[in-house]
């Protein structure tokens, strides 16, 4: 009887490291996006900065989602997403005082 408490207490173990947080796919998408619009007002050249955050927020997490370390992932796309909305407005600001036409 008591080997059957042995079997059962390594399989919950067992089953208890095998939960796993769900992939952050809407935040991927989310932070792809915002990279995108980003990329298309020419924010690499009206703010820098704010782009290469962006940029290399989102290919960290991109490499960490790859590692299935999808917490970590999802920070990182959250942050991407964060600093290139912050640099398409930031680049459209300028752009917008330069008199350009978006």
């Amino acid at each position: 009887m008591s080997w059957w408490r042995g079997v059962i207490l390594v399989f919950a173990i067992t089953l208890s490291a095998c939960v796993h947080t769900p992939p952050p796919i809407l935040e991927y998408t989310l932070a792809d996006t915002a990279i995108k619009s980003a990329r298309a007002v020419q924010a690499v050249r009206y703010a820098p900065s704010l782009w290469h955050e962006a940029e290399e927020a989102f290919r960290q997490a991109r490499i960490l989602y790859r590692e299935r370390e999808y917490d970590q992932a999802l920070d990182l796309f959250n942050k991407a997403r964060s600093a290139a909305e912050k640099a398409e407005n930031s680049a459209r600001l300028i752009r917008q005082r330069n008199g350009e036409i978006l």
